[in-house]
């Protein structure tokens, strides 16, 4: 069972981390990963005829920029199987929602985002002599992408 961090419509607005600050220092501190992966609840209050999905409040979006800031590495702990990594991504690249197809990100400002972050979560696992491949080449195919052997031989110094 992923472990839940509750966002109010205050945290988000006040853009205060401390409800997420707790779990993954915790998290970060360890050795491993968790077995459990994270995710949010956010209870931000709408209209009822506003169409809007959480994604596109600018307030629930600006926490979640200054989540990513602090934590680079954040994705590698989500509830992937729970769908929270594309739920995560959306609230940092501009996508638009298509009833029949889902969710469609700028293709390529998530090909920027997943670069990105497979540098920096490698860096991260490296540091905790974690391996990082499987994990980084998992990710980029729920998003969509297939990763190529050799940019870790590049990332680890082999690649010259």
């Amino acid at each position: 069972m992923a472990t839940t961090i509750h966002l109010t419509a205050d945290t988000l607005q006040q853009l205060d981390l401390s409800p997420a600050e707790t779990t993954i220092e915790s998290w970060q501190c360890t050795d491993s990963l968790p077995e459990t992966g994270l995710n949010f609840h956010i209870d931000y209050p709408r209209e009822p005829e506003d169409p809007r999905e959480l994604s596109e409040i600018p307030e629930v979006r600006l926490w979640f920029v200054r989540l990513d800031a602090r934590y680079p590495w954040l994705p590698v702990l989500l509830d992937w199987k729970g769908g929270e990594l594309p739920r995560y991504t959306a609230m940092l690249v501009p996508h638009e929602f298509h009833r029949t197809e889902g969710i469609q990100y700028n293709p390529e400002a998530l090909e920027i985002f997943l670069m990105s972050k497979v540098f920096a979560i490698h860096e991260w696992l490296r540091q905790r002599q974690m391996p990082s491949k499987s994990r980084l080449m998992s990710m980029a195919q729920v998003l969509g992408y297939d990763l190529e052997a050799g940019i870790f031989d590049l990332l680890d110094g082999q690649g010259e």
